[in-house]
């Protein structure tokens, strides 16, 4: 089964997730997206570890209230000891899971910064990514300058829909009073 690995802290999930998450169902080729709820990212310091679990729960109820198919919202880092890595959830998830295949799916931001990742060389070489657009950002000249370190870099770009809004934001936008629910999955 080939599996979209889409993880984040998902604080809170908002019509730019569904988007990308819809789009991998329905204009790719993978099977199945799993969600996984990152407890605590080790590049960022806006996130408490403390609210995994509730932000996992939001996540179910927000997949299973929007109907998404083929989605499943993955626990595996909530039981995973610190610091909470993309190479050991991938890992984890093939020695879980060995007949599946997993693609890694990330932002263009993200990509641009991989090169702080943990054995992102393995990343892109063994799992390979799936990137979509974000706003500011050249995609193909950073996919270009990451291929010219090596062209075993698997990195496929995703024509989805951009979405203009961010999690930050949005708790942002709920801190000073304003109603943000046509922006929450």
């Amino acid at each position: 089964m080939k599996t979209a690995v889409y993880p984040g802290s998902f604080n809170p999930l908002h019509i730019g997730h569904k988007a990308i998450i819809s789009y991998l169902v329905s204009e790719m080729d993978f099977d199945m997206v799993y969600l996984i709820v990152s407890p605590k990212n080790p590049l960022k310091e806006n996130i408490s570890e403390d609210s995994a679990e509730e932000r996992f729960r939001a996540a179910e109820e927000a997949v299973h209230r929007c109907g998404l198919e083929n989605v499943k919202v993955d626990g595996i880092e909530l039981g995973m000891p610190s610091p909470h890595y993309t190479i050991r959830t991938l890992e984890a998830l093939e020695t879980r899971e060995p007949d599946n295949t997993f693609t890694l799916v990330m932002g263009t931001d993200q990509l641009a910064d991989i090169r702080r990742w943990k054995e992102y060389r393995k990343i892109l070489t063994c799992y390979g990514v799936a990137v979509y657009p974000r706003k500011g950002f050249d995609l193909m000249g950073i996919k270009d300058n990451l291929l010219e370190e090596s062209s075993k870099y698997r990195i496929r770009l995703i024509d989805a829909p951009m979405v203009d809004i961010s999690s930050t934001e949005i708790r942002n936008a709920i801190m000073a009073g304003s109603d943000v629910s046509a922006y929450l999955m």
